[in-house]
């Protein structure tokens, strides 16, 4: 078994995502293939957006640090970090308030 050091994952993230033009980074946490979960590190600088889209399957968003705001349609929610929401199946985005790092955790069907 492998052990990931979410944290330290986190803060190098974080300045690549800082030191990126579009002021974000990730890396996939688990999903070997033919697996039916993907979990993945999302590092967002502040003010950055990830556009409007449609989750491709069950959901959830978990802030480690910093906080967002998950919209869909006319609802939003905001995340602080310790925080975890299912995302909706609708089209969404997530905006970063202050630099964040999340976890989107998704089932693949």
């Amino acid at each position: 078994m492998d052990v990931l050091r979410v944290e330290e994952l986190a803060a190098v993230h974080l300045e690549l995502a800082r030191k990126s033009d579009n002021g974000r980074s990730s890396t996939t946490l688990y999903g070997r293939g033919g697996a039916r979960l993907r979990q993945t590190l999302i590092a967002l600088d502040t003010g950055q957006t990830l556009g409007e889209h449609q989750s491709p399957g069950d959901a959830s968003l978990m802030c480690l640090q910093g906080e967002v705001v998950l919209r869909s349609g006319d609802t939003e929610v905001e995340l602080q970090a310790g925080e975890l929401v299912a995302v909706p199946p609708q089209r969404h985005d997530v905006h970063a308030r202050a630099a964040s790092v999340l976890v989107l955790s998704v089932a693949l069907h």
